[in-house]
């Protein structure tokens, strides 16, 4: 195991403590280091010496992901290229990706925490652990590589996509652990239904989920399809990648652990840009305590989420909720705010949809609107298949998409339009991140 037990259940006075002097020294060491921070504090009017504790990182301005495409290859970065031991990239919508370093001891902390968080997910040396991330710039698959090499497993390096060959892989290697973004592993669960495959011919115990938000219902139809306990696993390339935080298997829908002493968390109200207590919903910021290469102070992940100390767990380490979407992919929708996870968890609630949607945004004249592509679930729409034509529609798909409309309404506030389509035409994930929203309005 890789539980650490004189870290991951430090008292946290003494946690503080610990994040205190390693807050100290990051300051210094950014400041004389990267000409970006310096000028940040010069214009603040901050003295290095003015932070002694975590309690002063409010008065450090923010860091974007704007300031890393804006300093980009290498401005960022506090050492020198011939220290680099690697570089990742995170995907780009304006042109340039974000880049980040790895001194040879920051890739010892990435594969660290990925050995923390395996172990927390349930994962024990000696078991075998197929990867599903991508391998690449994504910092997704090479960090839960090196993870699951450092706790002493067995990796079987697939990489994403390729879902015959995962499902071959998975009967006759016989890996214990999987890890994937959640939209795949229902891709994997249609998959072994569509196969005929009985969960039990597997020896899959765990899956690791990450790299976009989830719900609960998610959680039970991956558990129940495949037999497995899934947990979730929490990182960005900018932070450092997968291994940020993790859920606990034996306390999975509880929260995720950060591990504190690397990653300093706070929440932020997204408005006034003041930190909010435990408990409240905001954005998640971090600061990097022993990151060398690109350190960062106040990093705004835009991740809408909340913290609190679960005085119940074993670890003393903080917990982070289940990200319920990005700021920057919250929708107004006549004038109302709506993150598309909301409607996840609607459509989740009423067991005669699959979990499969996507949601198209459009404007007519002044007028949002929004359409719902959904799918029956598989056993309901296989009944109905041959009274399905062109020109006719059973009744029940006029009294589901009522009855999905309505509650959509009832529980956030806003009228949309419900397309149900044929099984098996929504957009599946083929194993990286799956966008469930097409928003055609012009900026």
């Amino acid at each position: 195991m890789f539980f650490q037990p004189s870290i991951e259940t430090l008292p946290v006075t003494q946690l503080r403590q610990l994040q205190n002097e390693r807050l100290r020294d990051l300051v210094k060491y950014v400041y004389s280091r990267i000409p970006f921070y310096k000028k940040k504090f010069d214009e603040a009017g901050l003295n290095p010496s003015f932070i002694r504790s975590v309690d002063d990182l409010q008065k450090i301005p923010f860091t974007f992901k704007a300031d890393l495409r804006d300093h980009y290859p290498f401005r960022l970065f506090a050492v020198s290229q011939d220290k680099i031991a690697r570089i990742h990239c995170s995907s780009g919508t304006t042109g340039k990706p974000t880049v980040v370093g790895y001194t040879k001891n920051d890739i010892d902390i990435f594969a660290e925490v990925c050995a923390r968080s395996l172990t927390a997910a349930g994962a024990m040396p000696g078991m075998k652990l197929q990867n599903a991330y991508g391998y690449g710039l994504f910092t997704g698959g090479l960090g839960l590589h090196y993870g699951a090499e450092k706790l002493g497993m067995t990796v079987i390096p697939v990489s994403g996509g390729m879902t015959d060959r995962q499902i071959l892989l998975l009967r006759d290697i016989q890996a214990e652990v999987m890890c994937c973004t959640p939209s795949y592993a229902l891709t994997i669960v249609e998959e072994i239904k569509k196969r005929h495959i009985d969960p039990s011919e597997l020896k899959l115990k765990y899956m690791v989920l990450g790299a976009e938000p989830w719900t609960e219902a998610i959680r039970e139809e991956v558990q129940k399809g495949l037999s497995v306990i899934a947990t979730n696993i929490y990182g960005l390339s900018e932070i450092i990648g997968p291994g940020v935080s993790q859920e606990d298997f034996e306390e999975r829908g509880t929260g995720s652990h950060v591990w504190e002493d690397h990653f300093f968390p706070e929440i932020i109200d997204p408005v006034s840009k003041e930190p909010l207590p435990e408990g409240e919903f905001g954005v998640l910021c971090f600061t990097t305590l022993t990151k060398e290469a690109t350190p960062l102070l106040r990093y705004w992940t835009n991740d809408i989420t909340y913290l609190y100390y679960d005085k119940s767990s074993q670890r003393t380490h903080i917990k982070m909720g289940a990200i319920r979407g990005r700021a920057d992919d919250m929708l107004i929708i006549r004038g109302i705010n709506l993150f598309p996870s909301q409607i996840e968890s609607v459509i989740n609630e009423l067991p005669e949809f699959s979990p499969h949607y996507q949601l198209l945004v459009s404007r007519q004249q002044t007028m949002d609107s929004v359409d719902v592509h959904v799918e029956l679930n598989e056993k309901i729409y296989a009944a109905l298949t041959d009274k399905i034509s062109d020109e006719n529609e059973p009744e029940i798909f006029q009294a589901l998409r009522y009855k999905l409309s309505q509650k959509i309404k009832d529980s956030i506030g806003l009228s949309m339009n419900v397309i149900i389509r044929n099984y098996n035409t929504v957009p599946r994930s083929e194993g990286g991140k799956l966008n469930r929203v097409v928003d055609s309005r012009k900026k």
